[in-house]
Formats: structure tokens, C-alpha cells, sequence
């Protein structure tokens, strides 16, 4: 999975004189689930539409196992999308659906569609659907038989622009875990838009997220998570408490920082460099907290001002010099408080980082 399969270099497109995608430029793996996320927008699905040929590009190239694809027509590239609606046709059964790729492509003879149609349909567990109509299916039956009706043509790369963002929540995250399988089950290369953070860490290889037409940060789940560049990715990516500090010391890869009365020291992000007196924003996952209700190494000190018990989770809000901060505890510690108890808040070792407030000034902590 070490083999670029697809490479996106210097893409610049635009709408008028508005500029989408500005100079964007990564690499897709052979055999990787890459999400492309970010809000609504941000580009993502215009890229998308462009590596399918179904936009065109202003400057730039995108090439396919090294050759440039970025003046051919989408049914000359061998990629497919899978679009958020399905864009079934409705006056063929599911049968002639799947068939209808190789059929205008003339890349098969009848009895090899026959034989691939009934491997797709075992593939996406949907054998014994070939005679229904489209009408007839359920939004997750359909969203299988969409994918189906892609993977019959072989693609090098699959294009999933949204298909799960029509469905309720229970089967979305079912069918998130189902397109993970048959991802690996294909090791087809699979290009996935969503704006959902939750979807783009469970089912993800990386994540590239894009905030007005730029990438501001392509990796693992993981290291988007606990690692973000620049305070948008750092909002953008999990639940965090975002406060401005001032910094006292820096050293070895940590800074001592000042949060209202509290002195704690903090990781800050390996991009960033930082001198004493600069201010900086401190983000803290709120679900990598913890409460004591004893003073420890490292802490900040707080007041209960409300818990909120959610199944799992207890949310607790406490004031710490005058700043809200959240924690999320999924099981119960030692220490048992009270709304107006005074306790103490740490955090694990990848839990906080420290991020530059010139994100802030460039506005894209918003």
C-alpha cells in the first residue's frame, strides 16, 4: 500500500473568479481508504468531481499510475463514484443496473457480465435482489447495489461522494463498518467525501482535510486526532476545550503555560515554535480528561458547576478562574463531587496541544 496510485499535483480550480481548490497537491495510495474531509463548502466534493473527469481542472495535473488523465473524458478513466442520491435507474431491474457498465463498455461478453453481476452481488451480500426494481430496496439495499454496480467495472479508484448521508443513524454506522470490509475485501482504492468526523476516523487509511480549498493536514486517524497542525483541524477533529494561555517556558518539547492561576506544562505541535510571554491556544480533548478530587502533578484546579450523566458518559462543566472547560469521563474514578465541590482536571499524555495564535489571526479557528 506504499505505491502512489494517484497523484494530485498544484490543482487549482475555479467557479468565476472564485478559487475552490487552491494548488492542492497529495498523493493516493494504491489500495488505501482516503477520506477527503472538511465542512460543507470547503471543495472536497469539487475534487472529487474533478478526479472523475466530471469537472474540469483550471491548472494542475492528476495522474493515474503516472499518467496524466486530466484531459480525458470520465468514461475513459478508469474510475467510478458512487453519488449520495445512488442515480439508480429506475426503469431497470437490479440485474441489468449492474450490468449496464460493461454493456455500453462492450468490455464483456454476456455469460463473463452474467458471472460478474452474481460475484458483485455475493460481494455487497445483496444475491437475490437481480430481479427487483430500485423502488423496491431499502436506502441501505440501494447504496449496496450502487457500489456493485461501480465495482463491476474493476476500477483502479472508487468515488464516494456522501452515500451514507441519506441514511438514519443506526444503519449509517453499520453500513460504515460494511464499506470498510469491502475495502479491504477488494483492496480497491477507495476516495471517500464526507464531512462526518466520526465516519472519516472509523473507516479511514488517512484523512486529508480540506478547509476552503486547501489541505490543511493529510494523515492517519490517529495522528489528525492527536496531533492537529493549526487550531481549525484541532475544532474540526473531536470534541476539545480551546482556551487561550500565556506562555511562560519552553523546553524539551514542552511549554510551561500559565491558565488563570494555574501553571501546567503542555506538548505543543511540531510546527510551531514558541517564546516566553507569547500567548498561544491550549486544546484539550475533553474525552482524554480526568477528575480527582486530590491535587496532583500537573493539574488544574476547578469548581463543579453541573454533571450531566448521558448512558456511557458523564459530562461535567467546571469553572477553572473564570473559564468554562468540559469533561467527558466514561467510567466512574475514585473521586465522588458535587456540584460546587472544588477538584482538579489532568489530562493524558496526548490529550493537549498547544497550537499558535496566529491560526487565530488568519481566521480559521471558525
Amino acid at each position: 500500500m506504499d505505491k502512489p496510485l494517484l497523484n494530485i499535483v498544484d490543482l487549482n480550480k475555479y467557479f468565476g473568479k472564485s478559487h475552490i481548490l487552491k494548488d492542492v497537491t497529495f498523493d493516493i495510495k494504491d489500495g488505501e481508504f482516503l477520506t477527503l474531509l472538511g465542512p460543507s463548502g470547503c471543495g472536497k466534493t469539487t475534487l472529487l468531481r474533478c478526479i472523475a473527469g466530471l469537472e474540469d481542472i483550471n491548472s494542475g495535473d492528476i495522474l493515474l499510475n503516472g499518467t496524466s488523465i486530466k484531459n480525458l473524458a470520465p468514461n475513459k478513466r478508469n474510475v467510478n463514484t458512487v453519488f449520495q442520491n445512488y442515480a439508480l435507474f429506475p426503469h431497470l431491474n437490479i440485474y441489468d443496473n449492474i450490468a449496464y457498465g460493461p454493456r455500453v463498455k462492450k468490455s464483456m461478453d454476456e455469460s463473463s457480465i452474467r458471472k460478474r453481476v452474481f460475484e458483485v452481488l455475493d460481494l455487497v451480500q445483496m444475491t437475490g435482489y437481480e430481479n427487483r426494481m430500485s423502488h423496491q430496496l431499502s436506502g441501505g439495499q440501494m447504496q449496496r447495489i450502487a457500489i456493485a454496480r461501480a465495482l463491476i467495472n474493476e476500477p483502479d479508484i472508487l468515488l464516494l461522494d456522501e452515500p451514507l448521508g441519506a441514511l438514519d443513524l443506526k444503519l449509517r454506522k453499520h453500513m460504515q463498518m460494511e464499506l470498510a470490509n469491502l475495502q479491504r475485501q477488494t483492496n480497491t482504492t477507495f476516495v471517500y467525501v464526507t464531512h462526518d468526523q466520526d465516519e472519516a476516523l472509523n473507516m479511514s487509511d488517512r484523512i486529508a482535510i480540506i478547509h476552503e480549498g486547501v489541505i490543511l493536514q493529510i494523515g492517519s486517524p490517529r495522528d489528525v486526532y492527536n496531533n492537529p497542525k493549526n487550531l481549525f483541524v484541532a475544532n474540526f477533529i473531536g470534541d476539545r476545550n480551546i482556551k487561550k494561555v500565556e506562555v511562560l517556558e519552553v523546553s524539551d518539547r514542552l511549554a510551561s503555560i500559565k491558565f488563570g492561576k494555574n501553571v501546567v506544562k503542555v506538548r505543543y505541535s511540531n510546527n510551531a515554535s514558541f517564546s516566553s510571554g507569547d500567548y498561544a491556544m491550549l486544546a484539550i480533548h475533553m474525552d482524554k480528561m480526568s477528575i480527582s478530587c486530590d491535587d496532583t502533578a500537573n493539574s488544574l484546579s476547578g469548581k463543579v458547576l453541573s454533571i450531566h450523566y448521558a448512558g456511557s458518559q458523564t459530562k461535567t462543566q467546571l469553572d477553572i478562574d473564570g473559564q468554562d472547560i468540559t469533561v467527558i469521563e466514561y467510567r466512574s474514578g475514585d473521586c465522588q463531587y458535587e456540584i460546587g465541590d472544588n477538584v482538579y482536571v489532568t489530562w493524558d499524555s496526548s490529550g493537549a496541544i498547544l497550537l499558535p495564535m496566529e491560526d487565530v489571526e488568519r481566521g480559521i479557528d471558525n
